[in-house]
């Protein structure tokens, strides 16, 4: 019997998950995927791990309109950890699920195109 099998209650987790895409293309430009992941699990070991499998699963190759073949895979689980608040009241409009804190705004503005009004 497993830690996990016994009655331990199932809590929520965050995953953040990056996938990378590539391509036979020539020239062709990676592009990154940020995902966060809501998880429900025993531990956060076991939400790691379950980020982990999700992360591998959710590889696919496809072909674009050009006939060039486009792969998504995992890059990374960037990080794993617990919702800010895990009772989910249905009454409230906005609840908080996660923060993280970083110090170079130029930096995360250089990467966010939401921020740098890129274009892709």
């Amino acid at each position: 019997m497993t830690p996990e099998s016994t009655n331990r209650p199932e809590s929520f987790y965050i995953a953040i998950i990056l996938y990378k895409s590539s391509s036979d293309a020539p020239d062709y430009k990676p592009l990154y995927q940020e995902s966060f992941v809501l998880i429900k699990a025993a531990s956060l070991e076991s939400a790691k791990a379950k980020a982990l499998n999700y992360g591998k699963n959710e590889s696919v190759s496809y072909t674009n309109e050009n006939g060039e073949t486009i792969t998504w895979s995992l890059q990374q689980v960037v990080d794993v950890n617990s919702v800010l608040y895990d009772d989910f009241d249905s009454s409230e409009d906005v609840i908080d699920l996660y923060t993280r804190h970083f110090c170079n705004y130029d930096a995360y503005q250089s990467f966010e195109p939401l921020l740098s009004q890129e274009q892709f």
